[in-house]
């Protein structure tokens, strides 16, 4: 795997280090390609959530913490500078095959410190039964994109109100708070958190380039489309129909449709699930325009295979989310 630098030690938000992985993905000849960033105290929230539903926006703004979207699923996550991110990307296009991967291979270089570290549940790196690595990921042409936190020694009690999880989300992970299912590193290892980067690094990465200034500005032109507005915020016209499910092992749904003289107009599926695939052309589009009833709508999908576009989601449990419209 080769390390990709930049230039100089410059700090960049972190809407750059996500243009990043989208340059090396779309500009770099076909590799496995591994980088490591920090940033100020930000919030990122995933593709398909709500900004308002998973951040506590005043308390951030008075706060001084960043808020961003990124295109990858899942949720929504807290970082600073004792946070590690990690970007892995390669042109493995298998999205599970490839997350997997990743997983293993994190888990693996933690391992190594002596860390009894566990991958578990959809996305995440434990150790001793609390959550130390959130990890997501997303498919481009050709190549996947995998990136995730590592707690250093995160400040977790900004992490706790600058975000704000839903109840079902914590009573469906057994704690009260944020303080109780996550941990940092610091906690397990004598290792600064530079010596804990060249660990990582040394043990994943066998070569290494660095990008050049004209890449840089690349970059830049790319993070333009994280930076709008309308990219962070989303446009969320009023819908008729809101039905909020959580799927163990699958993710929360809210699923919202705008109905008009019985005829759905629009539907979208928010929450934190992964998408390994376009969930817009191969789930969404086939209810537009068709009665707003239970029938109509699971015929419209009857041909549809649900886990080729959100992970882990089987036919009958989405059938059961439609059925739960009505």
């Amino acid at each position: 795997m080769i390390y990709t630098a930049l230039p100089d030690d410059k700090q960049h938000r972190l809407p750059f280090y996500l243009a990043m992985e989208e340059y090396i993905a779309r500009s770099l000849p076909a590799d496995d390609y591994f980088f490591m960033w920090q940033v100020e105290p930000t919030v990122i929230f995933g593709r398909n959530q709500l900004i308002n539903a998973e951040i506590d926006i005043d308390y951030c703004r008075n706060n001084n913490i960043q808020m961003y979207r990124r295109k990858s699923g899942g949720g929504c996550v807290y970082a600073d500078k004792s946070n590690i991110m990690l970007s892995y990307i390669t042109p493995n296009s298998n999205v599970n095959f490839t997350f997997n991967k990743y997983m293993l291979m994190v888990e693996h270089v933690l391992q190594k410190l002596g860390i009894d570290a566990k991958s578990t549940g959809r996305n995440d790196i434990l150790i001793d039964g609390k959550k130390v690595s959130g990890n997501a990921f997303y498919h481009l042409p050709e190549r996947s994109i995998v990136h995730g936190t590592m707690l250093y020694d995160t400040d977790v009690e900004k992490m706790a109100l600058s975000t704000t999880p839903s109840d079902a989300k914590l009573k469906s992970k057994g704690v009260e708070s944020v303080r109780q299912h996550v941990t940092t590193l610091n906690k397990y290892i004598n290792l600064s958190i530079d010596d804990f980067k060249h660990h990582v690094r040394h043990n994943l990465c066998t070569d290494t380039i660095t990008l050049d200034e004209k890449a840089v500005q690349t970059i830049k032109a790319i993070e333009q489309e994280y930076l709008s507005d309308e990219f962070i915020y989303g446009r969320n016209p009023a819908y008729t129909v809101i039905q909020h499910e959580r799927i163990e092992g699958v993710g929360e749904f809210d699923m919202r449709i705008e109905v008009k003289n019985n005829t759905i107009r629009k539907m979208n599926i928010l929450g934190d699930y992964f998408p390994v695939g376009d969930i817009d052309h191969g789930l969404l589009r086939y209810f537009e325009g068709i009665p707003y009833n239970a029938d109509a709508m699971l015929a419209a999908i009857e041909n549809v295979i649900p886990e080729n576009i959100i992970m882990n989601l089987r036919k009958e449990q989405l059938n059961n989310l439609i059925k739960k419209l009505f």
